[in-house]
C-alpha cells in the first residue's frame, strides 16, 4: 500500500462522536465494530446513511489502517452490528419514499439511492483492504437492512433473526444490491424467489439455503463473531484473499449497482395510489418499532398484505 495516509484523520477515527452510529476498536483481534443506533425509526435514514459513509470512506481512504496508541494498525475484521433491540434494521425510509413519489421528485430519490449504493459497494469490495467484512444480525433485517446484512463476506445471525425482502407487496423490488447479492450466493434464480416471495424468513431457514454462514444462540452473537475470528486466525490471509476472489469469479461492479438503482427509482416513480397506501401502512408499522413496540408487529403486517 503505497498511498499517503493522513495521520491526524486515522487517530480520530474511532473517537469520533456521532449521533447515529457507534463505533470501537478491538486492538487484541483488529476488529473495527460499527454499531447503528438510528434515531426514531430504525430504517436507513438519510443522516445515518451519511454517517456510516463518512465512517467507512476514512477506513477505505487509509487502506483499512489506523492509529492504535502510537502503532499503525491494519483492521482485519470489520463488523457491522445494531444496537437497537430485536432490530438490524427495517430497511429504507418509507415515509420519505411516499413523499418523494407523491411529489415525482425523481432527483431527491436517486440521491437517496445513490447513497445506499455507496455504503453497499464499500462493503462488498471489502474497503478495498484486506480485511473480513462481518454482519451480526441479532433482530428483523428487511428491505435494506437485509441488503446491508448480504453485503458482507460472511453474515452471522441469532436464531431469533428474520429477515426478508417486502418490497414485493407494495409492487417493489428491492434496488440497492439485493439481487446481485443473493445470486452471487444462491443463484439467479433462487435469488428472484425470495425477492418475489416478500416472505420474511427465519435465520434458521437462510442458514439451511446458505445465505446465514454461520447460526448463533440468541444472545450469543458477539461471541460467535469472537469465536469465528479465533477459529479461522491461523487461515486468515488464504481466507481473506478468498473472499477478495470472489469479485473476480462473480464480479459485482459499482455501475452494475447503480444501474440496477435506477431502475428501481423509475418503478418507484411508477407507483400506483394502491401501492402507495401499501408502503404507508408498512410505513407506519415502521414507526412502531420505535422503542416499545415489538418485531412482532411489522411481520403481522406483512403476513396480513401478503
Amino acid at each position: 500500500m503505497n498511498a499517503q495516509v493522513d495521520i491526524k484523520a486515522i487517530e480520530g477515527m474511532f473517537q469520533s462522536q456521532h449521533s447515529q452510529i457507534e463505533v470501537r476498536f478491538d486492538p487484541e483481534h483488529a476488529i473495527a465494530w460499527t454499531y447503528m443506533n438510528p434515531r426514531g425509526v430504525p430504517c436507513f435514514n438519510r443522516d445515518l446513511l451519511t454517517e456510516l459513509r463518512a465512517h467507512d470512506a476514512a477506513i477505505e481512504a487509509s487502506g483499512g489502517r489506523l492509529l492504535y496508541q502510537g502503532d499503525l494498525r491494519q483492521i482485519r475484521y470489520y463488523v457491522g452490528a445494531s444496537r437497537v433491540d430485536h432490530v438490524f434494521n427495517l430497511g429504507g425510509d418509507l415515509a420519505l419514499f411516499v413523499q418523494l413519489v407523491n411529489s415525482q421528485d425523481r432527483g431527491a430519490l436517486m440521491t437517496y439511492a445513490k447513497l445506499c449504493v455507496d455504503n453497499m459497494y464499500a462493503r462488498i469490495v471489502n474497503y478495498k483492504s484486506p480485511m473480513t467484512t462481518i454482519s451480526l444480525v441479532q433482530g428483523e433485517a428487511l428491505g435494506g437492512g437485509f441488503e446491508s446484512a448480504l453485503s458482507s463476506s460472511v453474515i452471522i445471525a441469532e436464531r431469533k433473526s428474520r429477515m426478508g425482502f417486502p418490497e414485493i407487496l407494495f409492487n417493489l423490488f428491492p434496488g440497492m444490491g439485493a439481487y446481485s447479492l443473493l445470486a452471487r450466493r444462491i443463484g439467479m434464480r433462487d435469488a428472484e424467489k425470495i425477492i418475489l416471495s416478500g416472505r420474511v424468513y427465519t435465520a434458521e431457514e437462510l442458514h439451511e439455503l446458505g445465505i446465514v454462514d454461520i447460526l448463533a444462540e440468541d444472545g450469543a452473537g458477539e461471541k460467535a463473531v469472537h469465536d469465528f475470528v479465533r477459529g479461522t486466525e491461523q487461515r486468515r490471509n488464504g481466507i481473506q484473499a478468498l473472499f477478495e476472489s470472489r469479485q473476480h469469479i462473480h464480479r459485482i461492479t459499482y455501475e452494475e449497482l447503480l444501474n440496477i438503482t435506477a431502475v428501481w427509482v423509475d418503478a418507484a416513480m411508477r407507483l400506483e395510489e394502491k401501492d402507495l397506501k401499501m408502503m404507508s401502512r408498512l410505513a407506519r408499522s415502521q414507526f412502531r418499532r420505535i422503542p416499545g413496540g415489538t418485531p412482532a408487529e411489522m411481520r403481522e403486517e406483512l403476513r396480513s398484505a401478503a
